[in-house]
């Protein structure tokens, strides 16, 4: 099933997901690694397929919010037929600095 949107990862959610990357790096296997790489490539995707899937965000109301594991969640913002990967953000931070 095809999509009209286009994901556009801006430069602080690339940021975010080489930090994570780092990290799954010196903590953990590859085979999980490549579990996790798996599972935020299916919900991009459904992201893509259907942007309005997931809820508004409540600390930001222009974003909405796909919880990808209990440790990480991906805020975007859809404008026109864009989706913009704004964080993926680690939900052990402090919630105010996407605000």
């Amino acid at each position: 099933m095809g999509s009209d949107f286009k994901v556009f990862w801006t430069d602080e959610a690339i940021k975010n997901l080489q930090s994570i990357m780092d990290y799954l790096d010196s903590q953990w296997t590859q085979r999980e690694i490549d579990n996790f790489k798996k599972k935020l490539a299916k919900q991009i995707e459904l992201i893509e397929t259907n942007p309005r899937l997931f809820p508004v965000s409540e600390y930001n109301p222009r974003l909405r919010k796909a919880v990808l594991s209990k440790q990480t969640t991906i805020f975007y913002e859809i404008a026109d037929r864009m989706i913009y990967l704004v964080y993926l953000f680690n939900n052990r931070q402090d919630i105010e600095k996407i605000v």
